[in-house]
């Protein structure tokens, strides 16, 4: 799920769209407006599941999308390898999802994690 917004409205550390990937957004610099034309907006920002870097010029007017992006949490049913199987705890649907490296030595069964969701996709955030 997305909305659109214009540029002007974007702010750092929110979320924006680039190349149908969701990302935050690390800076924005805005230049002035020129002899025959409007201002325009450079947004730099980062992957929210591919932690790739990304960039966009854009006019302050121009509409642009952005995701809602969703805070879950999910409880911890088996851990196997490099793979946890959670259990949201509000839909009670059951999921893979890829462990972060830096989590792997905190997970066991039955703790709870949050995760973000956006644009059909998942990630392990953090732990609860």
């Amino acid at each position: 799920m997305k909305q659109q917004v214009e540029v002007r409205q974007l702010r750092e550390g929110g979320y924006v769209v680039i190349d149908d990937e969701p990302c935050e957004i690390l800076s924005i610099s805005v230049s002035k407006p020129g002899k025959h034309g409007a201002a325009k907006a450079r947004i730099d920002a980062i992957g929210i599941f591919d932690s790739q870097k990304r960039s966009i010029v854009q006019p302050v007017t121009a509409k642009i999308y952005v995701p809602i992006v969703e805070r879950k949490r999910a409880q911890i049913i088996s851990v196997t390898g490099g793979v946890a199987q959670l259990m949201d705890l509000e839909t009670y649907e059951t999921f893979e999802l890829e462990v972060p490296d830096e989590l792997k030595d905190k997970m066991e069964q039955g703790r709870e994690v949050i995760y973000l969701e956006s644009l059909g996709k998942r990630k392990i955030e953090r732990m609860a």
